[in-house]
């Protein structure tokens, strides 16, 4: 199940804190990053981030998080992060279709690092596609993809 979060609530930005410590600790490692700024994320940032947040909840559990920048022509996909115990499963898939069916955008963006190779097929079979590679101040080359949506 899908729901939003209420990320004002001190407890709610805990949960969410460890969920990306989780998940951030293992893209740190498929990356070979040293220096993660993603890990060094404070749980008050949730608290006053202004951007909305949707979790998968799954066996009682927040399996998933996805973060949300939305502008009036766009929409960010700034965080997608899926706790490890649920990799593989189609939690973080799951999280990206609610938001490309909830979010009524022409435009899709999202950015994740280029050695990730779950989270790059994944944005692929969803109808993203590469747009450009840059390399972080933090030694990490990450990749951008995006997804426009046709009007009517």
């Amino acid at each position: 199940m899908i729901q939003k979060i209420d990320h004002k609530s001190a407890l709610a930005a805990k949960q969410l804190y460890e969920l990306f410590q989780a998940s951030y600790a293992v893209e740190a490692k498929l990356l070979g990053a040293t220096d993660f700024p993603p890990l060094k994320r404070k749980v008050e940032s949730f608290m006053e981030s202004s951007n909305a947040f949707y979790g998968y909840f799954k066996e009682d559990s927040l399996a998933a998080v996805t973060e949300i920048d939305s502008g009036p022509d766009s929409t960010h996909i700034q965080s997608l992060v899926v706790h490890p115990k649920f990799f593989r499963q189609g939690v973080g898939g799951a999280l990206v279709d609610f938001v490309l069916d909830h979010y009524d955008s022409k435009m899709f963006t999202v950015e994740t690092g280029l050695k990730n190779e779950p989270a790059t097929q994944l944005y692929l079979k969803l109808g993203f596609r590469e747009v450009y590679q840059y390399d972080t101040d933090h030694g990490v080359r990450k990749v951008r993809f995006e997804k426009k949506v046709l009007g009517d």
